[in-house]
């Protein structure tokens, strides 16, 4: 079975890093890739870094994108732009943590892109300050 790839951009790799491993544990078997900090493994996000994720887990079934602050976003952005001839790329507007981890619940059940979307997006209800 495909499932919809998860990638994780952060500012911060430990921060992405430890994301990964919490939604490894609710879904082992979605392909979830991280780019968090710069090349040189500074605070701050890479468009390279962000491209070499999402090609790592793409597939048909696409890939939804977390980002956690505004470069990171704009990055994505620019990454997509060079991402010619793939389809099903969505960044996901939705906080990072609950919002993945709702994503990968999703996709592990084989979920739709739109199914994992919708799911990610909802998880902004679960955040109460």
């Amino acid at each position: 079975m495909n499932y919809v790839g998860i990638v994780l951009v952060s500012h911060s790799s430990e921060l992405v890093s430890g994301l990964k491993k919490l939604l490894i544990q609710v879904a082992p078997q979605v392909p979830i890739a991280v780019a968090g900090g710069t090349n040189e493994n500074e605070i701050g996000t890479s468009a390279e870094k962000i491209k070499e994720a999402i090609e790592s887990v793409y597939s048909a079934k696409g890939v939804a994108v977390f980002v956690d602050l505004g470069s990171a976003l704009m990055n994505t952005e620019l990454a997509l732009e060079w991402l010619e001839g793939f389809d099903n790329i969505k960044i996901v507007d939705a906080p990072i943590v609950e919002g993945a981890y709702a994503g990968a619940v999703a996709s592990g059940m084989g979920c739709t892109l739109e199914s994992v979307l919708y799911d990610a997006s909802e998880a902004k209800n679960l955040v109460k300050i």
